[in-house]
């Protein structure tokens, strides 16, 4: 015990201040990795790797030759062979990590206020509640930090503003933009009848539609919040990062969006005063 303590002070005192920051920064990288992986199909792939690898050493201490052989030509092989089955991940891992924190940092601010953010709020709530209640399908995207410009260039350009009466007749069932999703940029609808990218997620509920899928896939590969109205329930869902909160009210939507929105907005106001004490 004496001996481990001797070992454990003189390593210490080896450690140098490039050391610590070194130690610290793997350990935020593996931290947020962990992170974005957690719950998705890559974690099980982590898993495996890590089975993989605890076996390929247990074989090579019991000098089991020949499983250490098979084990160690399994994972050169393998190498490969994860970069072409969990492509989606690894991609959707990239996304994310690229789009982190950066998009919030050159996101420069509009001329849009809290009071415009919270009206537009408000009017995308009732118009969900009104079409929940009529069971009317529909798609609305509200942009953030990750520009959605390939999506917007999908759709037709609209650059109206936001009201609960004209997001309910784009959505009104056999007009020419329903099927497709609103975006919501700077409060206000900039296009309409967009396509979005589907989920790959094969362990979602089975009764699930076209559109709740199109905003999971969406919220995959951006930070975007869409808001989706099952035309067969009539019920509220928002999705946001990968995951889908359904059955909302429009009291809890409203607040819901508030709050994520509020984040951007809060961002947008610390770089208008940046802006403003340079040009003084």
């Amino acid at each position: 015990m004496n001996a481990f303590l001797e070992y454990l002070v003189k390593y210490v005192q080896l450690l140098r201040i490039s050391d610590l920051i070194d130690i610290l920064i793997v350990s935020v990288i593996v931290y947020y990795l962990i992170n974005l992986i957690r719950e998705t199909r890559a974690m099980q792939l982590v898993k495996g790797i890590i089975f993989l690898f605890i076996a390929f050493f247990l074989s090579q201490w019991l000098k089991l030759n020949a499983l250490n052989y098979i084990l160690g030509g399994a994972m050169q092989i393998g190498a490969f062979a994860v970069i072409v089955i969990f492509q989606p991940e690894l991609r959707n891992l990239l996304e994310r990590m690229g789009r982190f924190k950066v998009g919030r940092i050159i996101d420069f601010a509009s001329d849009t206020t809290e009071d415009d953010l919270h009206r537009v709020i408000d009017s995308i709530a009732q118009a969900a509640a009104n079409m929940s209640v009529t069971k009317t399908g529909a798609l609305i995207v509200m942009e953030r930090a990750t520009r959605l410009g390939e999506y917007i260039s999908t759709g037709t350009m609209l650059d109206a503003n936001v009201s609960s009466g004209l997001l309910e007749n784009i959505f009104v069932p056999n007009t020419p933009l329903h099927d497709g999703a609103v975006i919501i940029r700077n409060n206000k609808i900039v296009t309409a009848g967009c396509l979005l990218p589907l989920t790959a997620n094969n362990n979602l509920s089975r009764d699930l539609g076209t559109r709740h899928r199109a905003a999971i896939g969406l919220s995959e590969v951006t930070d975007a919040v869409i808001i989706v109205v099952s035309e067969e329930t009539g019920k509220i869902s928002i999705a946001l990062n990968g995951s889908l909160t359904r059955n909302l009210s429009r009291e809890s939507l409203a607040k819901a969006l508030k709050k994520i929105m509020s984040q951007k907005q809060e961002t947008n106001e610390k770089i208008d005063k940046i802006m403003f004490w340079r040009t003084k």
